[in-house]
């Protein structure tokens, strides 16, 4: 009973799920280089890109020992730049610090042992963000380095975009953060973010996608609910299991982890 109540829930919570929500987002491309071929074109205004490989849920962790991050959507195009195409909802997963590392790890992720370092690739990341980060009402904020003493770019190959997921002028950038924003796929401008929408909505093995997805993620948050309450070392591991809804078993291996 209490699974197919869950399972009610989810299919409940579905229908108003839009491209802007991270769950939403994680199957949006997953398997679909067209559809992140599109939506890179638009945002960078290179309508000539081609994109030969996209990758959802990227995990990026070279260093022992640091931070690790995952990707919402990692493509790479035929010219071997790298792109990191990040969803941001809350104003402080859009702080400049995080671009910032999402760059540098895509950075030592893509230079080997005995590369030269004029090897690295062209990166972006791009962070479309639910509200205007930078309150301007432009679309796109692109940041690049400068040289302050010439006054001209470092030409360092990295490129940091944010994206207003807010605008709404008559444009392509517009009319692709409308689609971003909108839960019903007859809504939407573009027929290719309408089409995968429609089937992670509407076509049963679409649905069944979705749920596995969103039972995922509400089972990474307990295990990260679980990991707070071991570091606060307050509670026996059958209170944790009790209290979150994790098995026993669970609670004992993220403590060994």
């Amino acid at each position: 009973m209490a699974t197919e109540r869950k399972r009610q829930e989810d299919l409940q919570r579905l229908r108003d799920l839009r491209p802007i929500d991270d769950d939403f987002m994680r199957c949006l491309f997953k398997d679909n280089i067209p559809l992140a071929e599109f939506v890179l074109r638009i945002i960078t205004d290179k309508q000539d890109l081609i994109i030969t490989d996209c990758e959802t849920q990227k995990d990026m962790k070279r260093l022992a020992g640091a931070h690790s991050i995952c990707l919402d959507a990692y493509g790479t195009d035929a010219d071997g730049k790298r792109y990191d195409l990040e969803i941001q909802r809350q104003e402080k997963g859009a702080d400049p610090h995080r671009a910032r590392y999402h760059s540098s790890v895509m950075d030592v992720e893509n230079l080997r042992s005995g590369q030269e370092f004029r090897e690295l690739p062209d990166t972006y990341t791009i962070f479309i963000t639910e509200k205007d980060f930078y309150g301007k009402g432009m679309p796109i904020y692109p940041i690049e380095r400068i040289n302050l003493a010439t006054d001209k770019p470092f030409e360092d190959g990295e490129h940091i975009l944010y994206v207003n997921g807010q605008y709404r002028g008559d444009s392509d950038i517009g009319k692709l953060m409308h689609d971003f924003n909108c839960s019903s796929a007859d809504d939407m401008n573009f027929e290719l973010m309408a089409e995968r929408t429609r089937y992670l909505k509407e076509n049963p093995k679409g649905v069944e996608e979705m749920c596995k997805v969103m039972e995922d993620m509400r089972n990474e948050s307990l295990k990260e609910v679980a990991k707070r309450m071991l570091s606060d070392g307050m509670l026996t591991l059958e209170k944790i299991s009790e209290y979150v809804g994790l098995p026993l078993e669970e609670v004992n291996k993220l403590k060994t982890e």
